[in-house]
């Protein structure tokens, strides 16, 4: 240890995340310490036991001294972790992250070399100054995320440098983002998450590429004016009177609205908008204002919102109106409350409206199976006129039985025996997520396990070589659906498991130790998947961290 090298221990310390952790270090070690001062980032979090201890010293106090002691300081990120927030004292404690006198006492001596900052605060009771000091001094700030702050954009000046902005679970002082929009010229990253106090919010940013808005109050308007945008996420919770969106360049679209009442969306017609993501209580109306914008686009995911459904038209939500309004389709995924409206409005007698499915490559659906028999039908429709598919994956909620899954899976494969399946089950966690950024719960060819049904795996003693995909999110139930299929194949030879490349190093890790340690006589074949990149093999099973990490660098 004492050969190592000062440039050495440095790079270890900037591998830790917690700047609590580069602490204990410090005190464990004097080399350690030496190099200290050399670290550029700061990422100090203040826990609840930290907050309730008598015998730490207090979290502002630790994150002053640890900056006063840096050279250089490049990235700040203090955080009050969101468990603390009901615990602590609005008024009397002294906890604030964002007060006049403590950012006046640690900001002015970092700014010229700060290019990342991050506070998460909890809400005081008057409009913090902290973004127009920050504006004062910070001139060379490339990204910022406040969260839980309430702000005035009272004085502040253009941010011409920042290009990276975030405010979650705010209030925002500026009701139309006038001063917004003149203080962040030069933004290409913007996500808003529950700010509140705006009112008829119009962004209007010239070299905007990604924005993310949610929105939970009611507004009259809400406009967007961004002719560079490629990627946009506007999800309402709230009612909004009318929807204003010019972005000539958007290639990916993520709209999920509350409820959508006639003439009240203005988007301008999309050339370049290939990926579409639409979500609202009444697909089938929303379909029908977006029936003259979109002709470009090639991936649709439909999904409908879960709970109460307000008063609105109910214009019906057929495939043939989703292929008329979209007729270049390749690749569709219908969400489970979107597909049981299809099979509500399901009429066997007007197939030949779907005649522009030929273009469809892959469909994807999620399928509650409450009647399993309406069901098919539905996929017997699409399937039949989908002369180009190649490939189709159904997944199934959690909550259905493994023999009705079984048997829907081999009716299928029987009936369609040229398709390439894929096969998985979902839930409503999983179900919400992005399209484009989950990772969905499948195989190439999943099937179900049994349950406790071990009568079924009798014919298993011929088995010589299993093979597995694994997303591990449950270990101990994964293990324990491996232990029923293992323990009845009495000739099983060899098994491969391929974890998923999410899954943490230590999980894994200990899932294959688990694994070889209980079934010490089988010939075990490790890997990693991903639904990126071809499968990847280990040779051994110690080195799943070596070729983790030269996976993801491919990436």
């Amino acid at each position: 240890m004492d050969e190592l090298t000062d440039s050495l221990l440095l790079r270890i310390l900037s591998q830790l995340n917690d700047s609590a952790d580069v602490a204990r270090c410090r005190v464990a070690w004097k080399a350690f310490d030496a190099v200290f001062p050399g670290l550029r980032s700061i990422n100090l979090r203040c826990s609840w036991d930290w907050y309730h201890s008598e015998r730490i010293r207090p979290f502002k106090t630790v994150f002053l001294d640890h900056i006063s002691k840096l050279e250089t300081v490049e990235s700040v990120s203090i955080v009050l972790l969101d468990y603390l927030m009901d615990a602590l004292d609005r008024v009397n404690d002294d906890s604030y992250l964002t007060g006049e006198d403590f950012t006046n006492h640690w900001l002015p001596r970092v700014s010229g070399s700060l290019k990342s900052l991050s506070i998460c605060d909890h809400r005081s009771q008057n409009p913090s100054v902290v973004l127009p000091l920050i504006s004062a001094y910070c001139h060379n700030l490339l990204k910022l995320k406040l969260k839980c702050v309430w702000l005035s954009v009272d004085n502040m000046n253009p941010m011409p440098m920042l290009t990276s902005l975030t405010l979650e679970h705010t209030d925002l002082v500026d009701e139309p983002l006038n001063d917004f929009n003149k203080c962040f010229p030069n933004l290409q990253f913007l996500k808003l998450l529950h700010v509140q106090g705006l009112r008829d919010p119009k962004i209007h940013l010239l070299n905007l590429k990604t924005c993310h808005l949610d929105v939970h109050d009611d507004m009259g308007t809400l406009t967007l004016i961004t002719p560079n945008l490629i990627t946009l996420k506007l999800e309402c919770f709230s009612s909004v009177a009318e929807l204003h969106v010019e972005a000539p360049m958007l290639s990916r679209f993520h709209l999920s609205l509350y409820v959508v009442k006639p003439g009240s969306l203005t988007l301008k017609r999309f050339e370049n908008l290939k990926t579409l993501w639409l979500q609202s209580y009444y697909c089938g109306f929303l379909l029908s204002e977006l029936i003259p914008l979109i002709k470009t686009v090639k991936k649709l995911t439909l999904g409908s919102r879960y709970g109460t459904k307000p008063d609105a038209p109910n214009p019906k939500l057929t495939l043939g109106r989703v292929f008329a309004i979209f007729p270049n389709l390749s690749s569709l995924c219908i969400r489970a409350s979107a597909w049981s409206e299809l099979e509500a409005c399901l009429d066997p007698q007007s197939l030949e409206i779907l005649d522009g499915m030929k273009g469809l490559k892959r469909i994807c659906a999620y399928l509650m199976l409450v009647d399993p028999s309406l069901t098919f039908s539905t996929v017997a429709c699409v399937l039949d006129q989908c002369v180009g598919l190649l490939e189709v994956s159904l997944l199934f909620h959690d909550d259905v039985v493994g023999t009705v899954s079984e048997s829907f899976m081999s009716k299928c494969m029987a009936r369609w025996p040229g398709l390439k399946w894929r096969w998985g089950i979902w839930s409503i966690q999983h179900e919400l997520d992005e399209p484009w950024d989950s990772k969905l719960i499948t195989t190439n060819y999943l099937r179900s396990w049994p349950t406790c049904d071990q009568e079924i795996l009798d014919g298993s003693k011929g088995l010589n070589t299993s093979c597995a995909y694994v997303m591990l999110v449950d270990p101990s139930l994964t293990f324990s659906t491996v232990a029923r299929v293992l323990d009845q194949c009495i000739s099983l030879l060899k098994v491969s498991l391929l974890i998923h490349s999410d899954v943490e190093d230590t999980v894994s890790n200990g899932f294959m130790s688990k694994c070889m340690a209980r079934w010490p006589g089988l010939k075990w074949r490790w890997g990693i998947w991903s639904e990126e990149l071809e499968d990847s093999w280990l040779t051994d099973g110690s080195s799943i961290e070596h070729h983790r990490s030269s996976k993801k660098s491919h990436l």
